[in-house]
């Protein structure tokens, strides 16, 4: 057998891989979207076809619960969260990529350690702080404890390594300053891994549960998790209802992954990180 047919077998095997695993992980959401679209005395049934198809639950969902308002908080506290995240990330990143000072690499390695953390130990002591600050029940309280995350140094540093340092040193012999070689040179060459850290921490503040069910009590100012962990329990066993709740709730994310996956790629692989 030649390289080039054991080439195309292996690729064979791997694409047949990948679809297995990509049917795997779709059933669930097949089966969501399968239980929303019946009606609720039909979701106890064990059976895939459908008698009846409605938007009935869809249509439920919108009317009964502020699912909307929801959307908006979510949509302005996870957008103020990748903002920060980038922002703060960058600079750091930068400064640990570009800056000569002692013990440059311990920091590093300091900031890195905080991957190791669990977000959990840390609810006490933000919530006390969130308390003293008077934030409570605000969208801050939800935003500033998710803004400093490692990660996010982590991928500016690697893909601002990797970059020519001899465009800083003509920009500088131009006159240019740190902040000012920063904002126009480095970050518009870093789009793939602002790309990758923005959709990162949109995600994952978006469907953050726990630490915006501590912090918020106003039902004005919820964000679509804890607005639907709250009235899910209403619905009682109308499973079409809440299948179509988790649908409208999931739709925006689908949505950036779709439209953003390319930059994802872009940015991971940037720093290095592909295997």
């Amino acid at each position: 057998m030649s390289i080039e047919t054991r080439v195309k077998l292996f690729n064979r095997i791997c694409a047949g891989v990948l679809i297995a695993f990509a049917l795997l992980w779709l059933m669930p959401l097949l089966w969501a979207l399968d239980t929303a679209l019946k009606p609720n005395a039909e979701t106890t049934r064990t059976t895939w076809l459908i008698d009846d198809p409605t938007l009935g639950a869809f249509s439920r969902t919108l009317r009964e619960t502020d699912i909307l308002r929801w959307f908006g908080s979510s949509l302005f506290i996870a957008t103020l969260t990748a903002v920060g995240a980038v922002l703060t990330g960058s600079l750091a990143a930068y400064a640990l990529s570009r800056l000569r000072f002692r013990h440059r690499n311990l920091v590093f390695w300091f900031v890195l350690a905080g991957i190791m953390i669990p977000g959990q130990v840390l609810i006490v002591p933000q919530f006390r702080e969130m308390d003293s600050f008077g934030l409570l029940n605000t969208f801050w309280a939800v935003s500033l404890p998710q803004i400093p995350t490692a990660i996010a140094v982590f991928i500016f540093k690697q893909f601002f390594d990797g970059l020519p340092r001899e465009l800083e040193e003509v920009a500088r012999m131009d006159g240019a300053g740190f902040l000012r070689i920063y904002r126009r040179i480095i970050m518009p060459l870093a789009r793939p891994a602002v790309a990758a850290v923005a959709i990162f921490t949109f995600v994952g503040s978006w469907n953050d549960l726990l630490w915006p069910l501590l912090v918020l009590s106003n039902p004005d100012i919820m964000t679509v998790p804890v607005g639907l962990a709250t009235v899910q329990g209403s619905f009682g066993i109308r499973y079409a209802d809440t299948m179509a709740s988790a649908i409208l709730g999931a739709i925006p994310l689908v949505a950036v992954f779709l439209l953003f996956q390319r930059n994802i790629v872009e940015g991971i692989a940037g720093t290095g990180l592909k295997g």
